[in-house]
């Protein structure tokens, strides 16, 4: 694993905390009207614009600890947690009181009949009891900042579970305390290795068994700073902890084990000042498939929430997500600790051609770049690598160059290209002397070179010399067991820089206030009614987005009349409130070219109306729109986020091919345009046989203006799905051809 290469850290972390753009806020709820100067910034939907970051600090470094169901009785399962927070306490240097209304002593220690006994305030309670409701209030008597409930039985259970788990929460909002849990344990008090330097790694989990692969590397050098296990999060959360270790000057990473969410929003704010601070965050997260969100639920009572959201709200605001706890711990560990890089690309260095190519196939379908070094690098690597082996990237030795001299020499020189910021040498496996010298000639150059130096040690044993003591032994190289997760982390390295490169806060640029396309949209809306195509148009044109010329006619002679200042051909559509596939009913007719052809078209549509019983406000006759290309832009409401913004290939190929991308307001045009070229179809807007590229402009236009229909009219707007958008030519626009709406 990888040792200290993160340079000086920061020691002041208020200086850390405004780096960040805020400033801590106490960890007790407080019962006073905030001033002015404390007035949370909000958006135009209320929505907060900024983390509210808790002081943890009392939490995890308390001066004084009260122990609620203290025990040294034989065989009693408090004994154990009281003996280990005894040992904790001590560890920290916090006064320890036990609490228990018949013993007069635990472990020797004064033991104190209840809460108000206590012979000072403290700053963290520990509740050893089975329900953890009656002693809220107490504990706010006595002002008590913190306290942990290692109780189950809540929302993990069931309906009766979450509803005792709400009270509570209500207890803990009215009492000013912080509470962890319930459904937590022992993790937050583990002992953490002091001997071990260089930027840390704080954890996050709400399973405290998951957590342990990331516990241990300590024994491998790589130092813990904090275990945060949330449990059930009646009150603090995974995103309040996010907040507060972002703000840590010694936390280099942030490693998270998350089964749901408790606040969408929230983990955004959170998520975002993690970016602005530069403290990457590396999470798995449950509930890809429905069986990992049924037991997740069923674990910690959360929702785990619609998985294409939750990825791409993590993609969006920075958070990478790993599938596996090896991933996890590979990732973070290589993430705390490596300094950020010269340059993206990545060099692959064996002994065995075969080797190279393997792992240059994996990486560049991971998307990595492997820059083809110059020619002149080349030269000068042949000069100690047969002429016959290629050198180009991979870079192929032959074997025997390393045993010697030559091997030195090989890896400085790759490192001296100004392509390259990560060499990464896979080695299958030993074979002594020579992978001893290879092992040992990528230590030495790592300690002279600010680039980043990967070894994946192939050996299934790893008893080994050159892994145990001198790869491992490194404060410089990242040393990994599969190529897999080497790529992984190296992927999430290099992303993880060019995102935090150039990262602006989205919710500094959200808006404040309503724009005026606000208060015209106010008009059309309709509370607990699906809007009529005609309608919903209005509402886009509202908001500026373009839809054909159209007339809403309720007479064939109307309708000829509408054709005529359309402009033939038409299109001819039925349009009410309870109308959503109208292709399907017959209900649309397209390419009309003459006033019987429309006369008949109206007949039929009103006839087939009738026929299903649909209510209509008219026939919508509409300009005709064929060349571009077919998307899709909607709005929908999201239990954890709220409104998002979805946009992919439309028409009938959006039900086909389900290719769209997914981002949670607020986002730029940055974010924009990137939902467009995660589409599979992208290519259909650049143009493909002989056709022209489309208006990407407009198209990122239009995803902008849903999206301040989203943030504006969320309270509001249940749904809206603008269906096809015809993408025109570029420069010519792009148009609205179709659109459903629904007001909550």
């Amino acid at each position: 694993m990888l040792g200290s290469t993160h340079g000086t850290l920061t020691t002041d972390f208020r200086a850390r905390v405004e780096a960040c753009g805020e400033t801590p806020r106490s960890a007790v709820h407080s019962t006073a009207a905030p001033s002015a100067a404390d007035a949370v910034a909000v958006d135009v939907s209320g929505q907060p614009l900024h983390a509210d970051v808790p002081d943890l600090d009392r939490f995890f470094r308390p001066e004084s600890v009260a122990v609620i169901g203290a025990s040294d009785a034989d065989g009693r399962p408090n004994t154990g947690i009281t003996r280990q927070l005894i040992a904790w306490a001590e560890r920290v240097g916090a006064r320890i009181h036990p609490v228990h209304p018949t013993r007069p002593t635990v472990f020797g220690l004064t033991c104190h009949a209840s809460v108000a006994d206590l012979p000072e305030q403290v700053d963290l309670a520990v509740l050893l009891v089975g329900d953890p409701l009656p002693v809220i209030e107490e504990l706010a008597e006595a002002k008590v900042k913190f306290a942990v409930a290692f109780a189950s039985g809540f929302a993990e259970t069931g309906d009766a579970g979450a509803a005792a788990q709400e009270r509570l929460a209500a207890a803990v909002r009215r009492s000013g305390l912080r509470l962890l849990g319930p459904n937590t344990n022992l993790n937050a008090f583990e002992e953490f290795r002091e001997d071990l330097d260089g930027p840390a790694i704080a954890l996050i989990t709400q399973s405290g068994h998951q957590g342990r692969p990331v516990y241990t590397l300590q024994e491998l050098g790589i130092r813990l700073s904090h275990w945060a296990p949330t449990g059930n999060e009646a009150d603090l959360e995974t995103s309040d902890f996010i907040s507060y270790f972002a703000g840590r000057p010694e936390v280099g990473a942030i490693a998270c084990y998350v089964e749901g969410f408790k606040d969408g929003r929230r983990f955004l704010l959170a998520a975002d000042r993690a970016a602005r601070c530069g403290v990457p965050v590396v999470a798995v997260k449950v509930g890809r498939t429905e069986t990992g969100a049924r037991v997740a639920a069923s674990h910690t009572g959360k929702l785990t929430g619609a998985d294409t959201v939750v990825d791409a709200a993590m993609r969006q605001f920075g958070v990478i997500r790993v599938d596996g706890l090896d991933e996890l711990q590979d990732t973070a560990a290589l993430l705390a600790r490596a300094r950020r890089p010269l340059a993206d690309g990545v060099v692959v260095y064996s002994i065995s051609g075969g080797t190279g190519a393997h792992f240059c196939d994996l990486a560049t379908e991971a998307g990595l770049t492997l820059p083809t070094l110059s020619q002149a690098r080349q030269d000068e690597l042949h000069q100690w690598i047969p002429e016959y082996l290629n050198v180009a990237n991979p870079v192929d030795n032959g074997g025997h160059p390393v045993g010697d001299w030559r091997g030195r020499k090989i890896i400085d020189a790759i490192l001296a290209d100004p392509a390259v910021g990560v060499l990464i040498c896979p080695i299958t496996g030993p074979f002594p002397p020579m992978s001893d010298k290879l092992a040992q000639d990528l230590v030495d150059a790592a300690e002279q070179t600010d680039k980043l130096i990967c070894v994946v040690w192939g050996s299934p044993v790893g008893t080994e010399e050159a892994y145990r003591t001198t790869l491992l032994g490194s404060s410089r190289v990242a040393t990994f067991r599969t190529f897999g997760n080497c790529i992984t982390a190296v992927r999430a390295y290099l992303g993880h820089h060019r995102f935090t490169a150039g990262y602006r806060s989205p919710f500094e640029e959200a808006p404040r206030t309503p724009s005026p396309s606000y208060r015209k949209a106010q008009a059309l809306m309709r509370p607990g009614q699906q809007l009529s195509e005609h309608a919903a148009k209005q509402l886009l044109r509202a908001y500026g987005i373009r839809v054909p010329r159209e007339q809403l006619v309720t007479s064939a002679a109307a309708a000829v009349r509408a054709a005529g200042l359309v402009g033939y051909p038409v299109v001819m559509k039925a349009s009410g409130p309870q109308l959503g596939h109208k292709t399907e009913l017959g209900l649309v007719k397209i390419g009309l070219t003459s006033a019987s052809q429309i006369r008949d078209a109206y007949r039929e549509l009103t006839d087939i109306a009738r026929y299903e019983n649909v209510p209509l406000d008219g026939i919508l006759v509409c300009q005709m729109v064929e060349r571009g290309v077919e998307m899709v832009v909607g709005v929908t409401q999201d239990e954890l986020f709220g409104p998002t913004v979805t946009v992919g290939l439309g028409g009938v190929l959006v039900e086909v091919l389900h290719d769209a991308a997914v981002r949670v307001p607020p986002f730029g045009e940055d974010q924009a345009r990137a939902m467009l070229t995660e589409l599979r179809g992208h290519a259909l807007l650049e143009g493909v046989r002989g056709a022209p590229p489309a208006d990407v402009d407009a198209l990122v236009e239009v995803v902008l203006r849903v999206q301040r229909m989203a943030l504006e009219l969320g309270g509001v707007l249940s749904e809206l799905d603008i269906n096809p958008l015809m993408v025109l030519p570029r420069g010519q626009g792009a148009v609205a051809l179709d659109a459903l709406a629904v007001c909550r």
